[in-house]
């Protein structure tokens, strides 16, 4: 029968009877359903986690460690570069492109990647890492393997790729760190993801340290073997390679004793370009070891390249192509107009002349001498060299360029150019020619002055009558000057001088009848760029000391050349023609040692504390001034002495600096002549002396009707001087000269006028020269002091003097 589920079993019964406790059984009667319990851990098991307890902890740690990978990358963000990273020298070159200056602290320049050679890339790649393009930023397994062997005393190793070092080079600071480390790690991720390869590797070849002071492989090429970048072969760049390990250990020529290890490292580098298939065995098995060139000890500054490096900048600032911030900055490649053959004779020519001949230890006045130069190319307005002074670290003032000493009778010839620009014309009329006579008596009060009683000084007093402005010119007469001057009006003149190229704001540029005698202080830069002017048939340009600029291979704009007609060709030629004749036989006699066709003039400042020459060829324009300045009070100082000569005159060594420099300068140039279009009778030269009236019987200009006694031993011209021989009748009351000689042809103002060719200087019987003596040569027409007197010699004295 059946039974119900009500009805218990007899086995339940009795094991309910048997258990002794209702409880008891229910311990076990369900239990048929359950897993047994898992055996308590006991012993030496229980040291032990379990697996799960492992991969719990795995599982866990993973990501604690995804979860601080990315918030060190949320947080650590791309910084700006380093202020060191930044820096970089201002690199100047000449003209051809080599070097002159590096200005600034950090010897960098930064370079792009195509300015690299292939075989320069290559050998860092080998060097540092020869994966590099294939790799990510970081490599954990290096990075590891290099803190392994720091540990085990194998010494630091980065394990860094270039990426890393980048990162480190150009972002962070160099110490050792974990937090640097870290900064580095997160920024090397992102950057690999912001910048590509070729980018990367160009910042870490800019900002790596090669040593000799040298930040970034343009630098190391330059330091170690005086070439670009872009011209490393495989050898030297492998040793350069080499060098970013350790700088200062594997520079062989300062360490010869680690050269061993040093070159160790050069093969592995050639070795690693071989392997990665950059470098053919057969080439690796040909190359040798690149010797670098001793360590130039930096001499910044020194010598010509502080003067011209200021030069510079002083232009790129008053020209508003750099402000003086970008400039400080750095990293600009400022190719110059700097010739250097051009300035190497400059220098030259300087030593030679002067510095030679100084005697500091036994003669005062040698201490005080200065010199400056600068000379430009005419037709294009280029500056192709300058003098600046013995040495920029001992003297800084710049000679080319101040403007504090007075430019003497180099500025009479702007006078003349203002009057046959302006068509001026004398007191009584005549038309101011080359052949124009003026009085040329000492302390001649001016006519036609209205601004006060003014009768300026000669040279040494000297009085030379009735003379033409072309004699005038070669002995540089002041009387004659200061009377043309208010001829022509100083305001005239003064306009002249700054069409030519003075400055508008020279100092003491008045225009007053002083102005011819060179009171303004213009600089020696100024006065050559206003020759330059003259050399150029008057046409002014925009003159320029800078070809070119760049910076991180961004051309800089420069302003174009601007060029003018400043004052007529007639105007220009007509005053070259007269500057020639100072030349062959005026003042500057002394520059025929140029060997070609050149005009000039020499000039004095006051108490002889400049002597100027401003000259020039068709080629070349150029002036010298040597000055006198306390070393210790920065005084100006008078010359009297220097050189063991009494007085240091224009037609001395600054005419002689110049005629040197411009030899050389011009060497190998076929030697030009000069293209002249003259003023109507200009290209006929009249007697340069007439018989004089006595001193203030006339207004002082062609009274040539008048007739009387020769002033203070001056002579009527001869057969030997301007007019050499021809015959010819005076017209407009001019009186003929001696009846020894007979006049030229007339010209179109009226004056007696000879052949073109002027037959010699007047010497006309001047005191300390010979009677009928021919100028500068023979001492009758000398800048004094130089010849004619005893010796050569003549006494100091305290007037003043513009010659």
């Amino acid at each position: 029968m059946p039974r119900t589920p009500s009805e218990p079993t007899a086995t339940a019964q009795a094991s309910g009877s048997g258990s002794g406790s209702g409880d008891g059984g229910s311990g076990s009667g369900d239990g048929g359903g359950k897993k047994p319990k898992r055996p308590k851990r006991t012993g030496w098991r229980r040291m032990f986690p379990t697996w799960r307890m492992v991969l719990g902890t795995v599982v866990l740690g993973a990501m604690v460690i995804i979860g601080l990978l990315f918030l060190g990358y949320s947080m650590v963000q791309i910084p700006a570069a380093n202020a060191l990273a930044t820096k970089q020298a201002t690199v100047y070159l000449y003209a051809d492109g080599s070097q002159l200056a590096r200005d600034g602290e950090i010897n960098r320049e930064n370079v792009g990647l195509a300015q690299i050679s292939k075989g320069a890339q290559h050998a860092i790649l080998a060097a540092e890492d020869r994966d590099f393009y294939t790799e990510s930023a970081v490599d954990p397994k290096a990075m590891l393997r290099a803190g392994w062997n720091t540990a085990l005393g194998k010494g630091k190793q980065s394990g860094s790729t270039i990426t890393q070092q980048y990162v480190k080079n150009y972002y962070l600071a160099q110490e050792q760190t974990v937090s640097r480390k870290a900064k580095e790690f997160f920024i090397s991720i992102k950057l690999d993801r912001e910048k590509s390869k070729n980018e990367i590797l160009e910042g870490y070849l800019n900002t790596s340290y090669f040593g000799r002071n040298a930040y970034g492989i343009q630098a190391a090429a330059q330091a170690y073997y005086g070439r670009d970048a872009i011209d490393l072969d495989p050898a030297r760049a492998a040793y350069l390679a080499a060098l970013v390990n350790a700088p200062s250990e594997y520079d062989v020529v300062a360490h010869p004793e680690n050269k061993g290890a040093a070159l160790g490292r050069w093969n592995y580098v050639l070795d690693g370009m071989v392997s990665k298939g950059w470098l053919t065995q057969a080439e690796r098995t040909g190359i040798k070891f690149p010797m670098p060139k001793e360590q130039t000890v930096s001499t910044g500054m020194s010598g010509q390249r502080g003067y011209l490096v200021e030069a510079v900048k002083d232009y790129l600032v008053g020209h508003d192509i750099l402000t003086k911030d970008q400039l400080a900055t750095g990293g600009y490649r400022i190719t110059t107009t700097i010739q250097k053959p051009k300035q190497d004779a400059f220098v030259k020519a300087v030593d030679d002349q002067l510095i030679a001949k100084l005697d500091k230890k036994n003669r005062k006045a040698d201490t005080y001498v200065r010199a400056g130069g600068a000379s430009i190319d005419p037709k294009t307005g280029k500056i192709v060299a300058m003098y600046g002074g013995i040495d920029y670290v001992q003297q800084y003032t710049n000679g080319a360029t101040r403007g504090d000493f007075q430019v003497g009778s180099t500025f009479k010839p702007f006078v003349f150019t203002s009057a046959v620009q302006n068509a001026s014309s004398t007191q009584d009329g005549q038309r101011i020619t080359p052949n124009t006579y003026y009085d040329g008596t000492n302390k001649r009060a001016v006519q036609g002055w209205t601004g006060g009683a003014y009768a300026p000084e000669n040279e040494d007093q000297r009085s030379y009558g009735k003379i033409t402005i072309r004699k005038a010119t070669d002995l540089s007469v002041n009387s004659v000057y200061a009377q043309m001057a208010a001829d022509v009006t100083g305001a005239k003149v003064k306009e002249t001088a700054i069409d030519l190229g003075v400055p508008a704001d020279t100092p003491d540029l008045y225009p007053s009848p002083s102005i011819a005698l060179g009171t303004a202080t213009a600089s020696v830069l100024e006065m050559t760029e206003a020759y330059a002017t003259l050399a150029n048939h008057g046409r002014h340009g925009t003159y320029t000391i800078i070809e070119k600029i760049s910076k991180d291979n961004v051309p800089v704009d420069l302003p174009g050349r601007q060029t003018k007609q400043a004052v007529s060709r007639e105007a220009a030629d007509t005053t070259t023609s007269v500057l020639k004749s100072v030349v062959e036989g005026g003042t500057a006699t002394a520059a025929q040692a140029a060997g070609r066709p050149a005009a000039g003039k020499t000039g004095t400042a006051e108490e002889d504390t400049a002597a100027w020459f401003a000259g020039y060829t068709p080629d070349l324009a150029t002036v010298v001034s040597v000055m006198g300045q306390d070393p210790v009070t920065a005084r100006h100082k008078p010359l009297y002495g220097a050189l063991g000569v009494a007085r240091m005159n224009g037609g001395g060594p600054p005419t002689e600096i110049w005629a040197q420099y411009t030899r050389d300068a011009l060497r190998g140039k076929p030697a030009a002549g000069f293209d002249l279009e003259l003023q109507a009778g200009a290209d006929v030269v009249a007697p340069s002396t007439l018989p004089s009236t006595s001193p203030g019987t006339d207004a002082g200009q062609d009274n040539a009707g008048a007739t009387g006694t020769p002033s203070q031993g001056t002579t009527p011209a001869d057969g030997g001087q301007d007019n050499a021989g021809t015959t010819g009748t005076p017209t407009q009351g001019t009186t003929p000269a001696d009846p020894t000689t007979t006049g030229g042809a007339a010209t179109t103002d009226g004056t007696t006028g000879g052949p073109a060719t002027d037959g010699g200087a007047t010497g006309g019987g001047q005191p300390g020269g010979q009677p009928g003596g021919g100028g500068d040569a023979t001492g009758g027409g000398a800048d004094p002091g130089t010849t004619g007197l005893p010796g050569g010699f003549v006494a100091p004295q305290t007037t003043n003097r513009r010659q």
